[in-house]
């Protein structure tokens, strides 16, 4: 019986933590915003959406994160800018055209500190879907990042400048005047 019990309570030690929402589809609660405060919630829909200024804006989750799996949805049309950082502004997941590349390097990593991507998402041209909801999911163990597009992983990196913790964040980047829409954002923290 005591055997039962402490294997009971280890397995339960073990158990991955259940994914939980992390916008909530009625407001900016658990967020904050860093530069021009273009963020808003419409009928669900956390939308990031610049103006003739085409300045920089960065929505962070209040909270940190070592290990995780973030998934969610997102929608554009045109010419975006956009990703997700990854527990610092150092590095992120592109959604939309690259400034420096001019074309569209969706599910690749961008490096600050390299200036650029090391590595490149393959088969987002096929599976990329402009004007509709796409799916992505970003898995984050120590310094590796997996992504995977519309259930089909297109990137696999080990990042040399991944820091251990930190917010995740959305980007509106500056230079353009663009629109992305995000919903069904979950995260599940990874032990």
């Amino acid at each position: 019986m005591k055997r039962c019990l402490l294997l009971l309570v280890l397995a339960a030690g073990m158990a991955q933590a259940a994914p939980v929402p992390l916008f909530d589809g009625k407001s900016l609660d658990g967020w904050r915003v860093e530069g021009a405060d273009y963020w808003k919630v419409d009928d669900g829909v956390l939308v990031g959406q610049s103006d003739a200024g085409k300045k920089n804006s960065i929505l962070w989750t209040k909270k940190d994160f070592t290990d995780f799996s973030l998934e969610f949805e997102f929608r554009f049309s045109g010419h975006i800018d956009s990703g997700v950082f990854l527990r610092h502004q150092t590095d992120q997941i592109q959604i939309g055209i690259s400034g420096s590349l001019k074309r569209d390097m969706t599910g690749s990593p961008y490096i600050s500190k390299k200036r650029g991507y090391p590595v490149e998402g393959k088969g987002v041209k096929e599976l990329l879907k402009e004007e509709e909801w796409n799916r992505m999911k970003i898995v984050v163990r120590g310094n590796k990042y997996v992504v995977s597009l519309n259930g089909s992983e297109v990137m696999t990196y080990e990042s040399d400048t991944a820091v251990e913790k930190g917010p995740l964040g959305l980007q509106v980047h500056p230079g353009l005047v663009m629109k992305i829409e995000f919903r069904d954002m979950v995260v599940e923290e990874l032990k």
